[in-house]
């Protein structure tokens, strides 16, 4: 069963990382909270880990891996091509719920792009997750902390009572605000297009891209 660590919610700066710097370091994945739900942290270098992933959330191999990031600079060693209209969103709508598909680095594991050459990326509006990233020293994997189709995580007692058997390690941030999921926007093509609906409108969107973009399909 995992371990249930909490985050000091009078003094959340004093959190230390090194326990799950640990667990991470030795291919282990841990629950985690962030500004929409809880997620499913990995090391996204260790191939191993990222497999575990898709392993624990009965996850369809075919399903990228977004990332979490705590600083935009960040997005130089995983993306291709950060072109004027993408850094406009970028500055006016992270960090928040928006998770941007870029073209990805050649480099990057096979599981976190599954062969789409793409990467989805979010910068979160959560100052412990951001802290967390800072700490760690690389980005986070951050699906949801669920089995496939299932609903998302509010809780880390929500994380513990579906997936605790697997996983070594939950942080208990406290509730999440839920909510709607990320909007997902694609980025790498000529014109974007919207892969989610989400808490970020359309609206919202087009009015930073002074033009429409592609609906869900």
């Amino acid at each position: 069963m995992a371990k249930i660590i909490q985050i000091p919610h009078d003094s959340p700066g004093k959190f230390s990382c090194e326990e799950v710097r640990e667990v991470l370091r030795c291919g282990g994945v841990v629950g985690f909270p962030t500004d929409t739900f809880y997620g499913l942290g990995a090391d996204p270098w260790n191939r191993a880990a990222l497999q575990s992933i898709f392993s624990i959330k009965k996850r369809p191999s075919n399903k990228p891996i977004l990332l979490l990031i705590s600083s935009v600079k960040q997005l130089d060693g995983l993306v291709h091509n950060v072109n004027e209209s993408t850094k406009a969103l970028i500055d006016t709508l992270w960090p928040g719920p928006l998770t941007l598909v870029f073209e990805a680095r050649k480099e990057l594991p096979f599981p976190l792009t599954s062969g789409s050459g793409k990467i989805g990326i979010r910068l979160p509006a959560n100052s412990f997750t951001i802290q967390l990233i800072k700490c760690l020293g690389h980005p986070l994997t951050a699906p949801s902390a669920n089995l496939s189709e299932a609903a998302s995580p509010l809780t880390a007692r929500e994380v513990e009572k579906s997936l605790g058997r697997q996983l070594p390690l939950i942080i208990d941030g406290g509730p999440c605000p839920g909510g709607k999921p990320s909007t997902i926007l694609d980025v790498s093509l000529t014109s974007p297009k919207l892969l989610r609906d989400g808490a970020i409108t359309r609206l919202e969107i087009e009015k930073v891209l002074k033009r429409k973009i592609l609906p869900v399909q």
